[in-house]
């Protein structure tokens, strides 16, 4: 029986990556797919998580760079990996739960995800959005692309549901102005997003190997 965490891990990916050959994927692209499947224990995200090809390149700069994250929900928030991502100096930044946000709402009849990135609006420009949850919160990021050229550095969007989600990816991947993440079709989840967001904070600065000697 394995104990290490490091070998546990490692053996994960040895089972996964069968399921990842002939999908003409980086790398990089790899580990983020990977990760989703080690996070959900579901290798039929293989075929369905949708990557833009400078997806890596941009959210990696602008995690380097200090940017800050944005997030739907406080599951996402929680799950980031904090020891990684505070190296580089951003914060993450999640409004669901806010006296104004439930304030705007309820006043115009909306989700508090979509009421959330309605506030942040402007500040999400250069930096990173990650959605997990709530398909009115990526509707509302993308209204803020469209209609006031409000341009985030990547989104992660995997809002996961039957009401919406999918409907929302499919604008994500179709718009294809900002670099992404994402996974067609009903499947999805805090756990996806936050799988997304770590793989790319693994790829500047895996710290848990070191840790693991």
């Amino acid at each position: 029986m394995m104990t290490k965490p490091m070998e546990i891990e490692d053996r994960s990916m040895e089972i996964i990556a069968p399921h990842l050959e002939g999908l003409r994927l980086t790398e990089s692209e790899k580990l983020i797919c990977s990760r989703i499947i080690h996070a959900t224990g579901d290798a039929g995200y293989a075929p369905i998580v949708k990557i833009h090809d400078e997806l890596v390149p941009a959210a990696t700069a602008a995690l380097a760079a200090g940017k800050n994250i944005f997030t739907d929900v406080e599951m996402v928030r929680r799950g980031i990996s904090i020891r990684s991502f505070s190296k580089f100096g951003g914060e993450i930044f999640c409004k669901i739960s806010d006296v104004d946000t439930r304030e705007l709402a309820k006043r115009d009849g909306i989700t508090r995800a979509m009421a959330a990135m309605k506030l942040f609006g402007r500040r999400l420009d250069g930096q990173i959005v990650a959605i997990g949850n709530a398909p009115t919160a990526l509707f509302e990021v993308l209204r803020l692309v469209r209609e006031e050229n409000i341009r985030p550095a990547a989104i992660i969007g995997v809002p996961v549901g039957f009401v919406g989600a999918a409907e929302a990816k499919s604008q994500l991947a179709a718009h294809n102005k900002i670099p992404y993440v994402t996974v067609m079709g009903t499947k999805g989840g805090s756990s996806v997003a936050v799988a997304a967001i770590n793989a790319l904070l693994y790829m500047l600065n895996d710290s848990r190997r070191s840790d693991s000697k």
